[in-house]
């Protein structure tokens, strides 16, 4: 009887000592993940403004490259699907990794197809994203970090859909 008293009482001092010694996490920490605003976020009339100017001054200058192949204008902007989003920063991901970069952003370029890419797109404006970030390997320099992020040797993301004549209003 006296060893089950102590094998009882080992039983509830172990159980006490997991419960306030062992970590726990807070109940809204574990059920909800926290949405935080990126800086940079503009607003709807800031981008209006940045559109309407954007007209103002490069318009003519980008729709002639688009009337040469007999359209009346050239893209002004791309449309990625969310999916073909998400999909491709995991593979960036996962890439840079791979090569020993940590990638860190991404970084949209303007691009325009040239004249092996076929009546419908030739000279006319595309937009790639090229993910950014260090590397992470270990190699002898003079230098011993990065000043700022570059481009990373994985492959970019196009083919997005052209976008619109202007942002709605």
């Amino acid at each position: 009887m006296k060893k089950t008293s102590l094998f009882l009482l080992g039983i509830i001092l172990g159980a006490l000592a997991t419960y306030f010694f062992c970590p726990r996490l807070p109940k809204d920490e574990s059920s909800e993940t926290k949405i935080v605003k990126p800086m940079g976020v503009i607003t709807q009339a800031q981008a209006k403004e940045l559109n309407a100017n954007w007209t103002l001054h490069r318009k003519a200058a980008v729709d002639s490259a688009a009337q040469k192949q007999g359209r009346n204008q050239d893209d002004r902007s791309t449309w990625w699907s969310l999916a073909d989003v998400e999909n491709y920063l995991v593979y960036a991901k996962s890439q840079s990794d791979s090569l020993g970069y940590d990638m860190t952003g991404i970084r949209l370029y303007l691009g325009v197809y040239g004249k092996n890419a076929g009546q419908t797109k030739k000279d006319l404006t595309t937009m790639f994203m090229v993910p950014t970030g260090k590397i992470t390997k270990s190699e002898a320099s003079v230098i011993m970090f990065p000043l700022k992020d570059g481009d990373l040797p994985v492959d970019p993301l196009n083919e997005g859909n052209g976008g619109s004549t202007s942002y709605p209003n």
